[in-house]
């Protein structure tokens, strides 16, 4: 099972609308380099719901319950479905991240402007420690 990191905007959709619709299509994206990530998720991965924004934070995580086809608002793209897992309580900041040096090399940091990227099994082991305190 891979891990990956997908942000939104919160005002666009937020981790409680998907916590609402259980499932939604991840649509929208349309940047080279993330359609290749999306391509590349397979049923079951688990995905790191990031809100962007104002909030620059890690909420949840989801699971991708379908692997990546034709985006239905332009079939040039892709998108892939996904559903809510668990938030994560309390949410690790962007700030948190950058200061923890083992998380120096996550596309987050490195990529920042990337809206879907992949997670190390090592960098999802130390996001997930850290949301514990």
């Amino acid at each position: 099972m891979a891990h990956w990191l997908m942000k939104s905007e919160p005002g666009t959709y937020s981790w409680d609308q998907l916590v609402r619709d259980r499932k939604t299509e991840w649509d929208g994206v349309r940047n080279p380099t993330a359609r290749l990530h999306l391509k590349a998720m397979q049923k079951g991965d688990e995905c790191f719901f990031y809100h962007s924004g104002d909030e620059r934070q890690v909420v949840g995580i989801m699971r991708v319950t379908r692997e990546a086809r034709p985006d239905p608002k332009d079939p040039a793209w892709v998108s892939v479905e996904v559903e809510a897992v668990r938030p994560i309580e309390p949410p690790v900041t962007l700030k948190a991240i950058k200061a923890e040096p083992s998380l120096a090399k996550m596309e987050l940091v490195r990529l920042s402007r990337l809206s879907v990227s992949p997670v190390r099994d090592e960098e999802w082991a130390r996001v997930l420690e850290m949301a514990k305190g």
